[in-house]
């Protein structure tokens, strides 16, 4: 059998887009860092955490109407610091039942 060989002169262009961030003006950015800084390293700071910030959209519902029902997608992907506010809510209750040793299935959603 015989070998196959690749031979172009031509080189061969990238296809891979270059590793440039392109930079945008974030205004919730100094939010978003306060956010991220704050620790649950506090026993009743960390339930007061787990208590405010729910574990599921509240806002997303089924609404029955005259027979009919209508679906209320999650309003909570809206919120530009969601994400930020459900990674503090996750710390929190790594804290409580990592170090504390407490069983936090009364703050997780069905």
């Amino acid at each position: 059998m015989d070998s196959l060989t690749h031979t172009h002169t031509h080189s061969h262009p990238s296809y891979h887009p270059p590793n440039q961030k392109k930079w945008r003006f974030d205004i919730f950015y100094p939010l978003r860092l306060l956010v991220d800084k704050m620790s649950a390293k506090n026993y009743y700071l960390a339930h007061f955490i787990c208590k405010v910030i729910p574990c599921c959209c509240p806002f997303e519902r089924d609404l029955k109407l005259l027979g009919r029902t209508f679906h209320i997608p999650p309003l909570c992907k809206l919120n530009p610091l969601y994400d930020n506010f459900v990674f503090l809510r996750f710390r929190a209750l790594s804290y409580l039942a990592d170090d504390c040793g407490e069983d936090v299935t009364k703050y997780i959603c069905d």
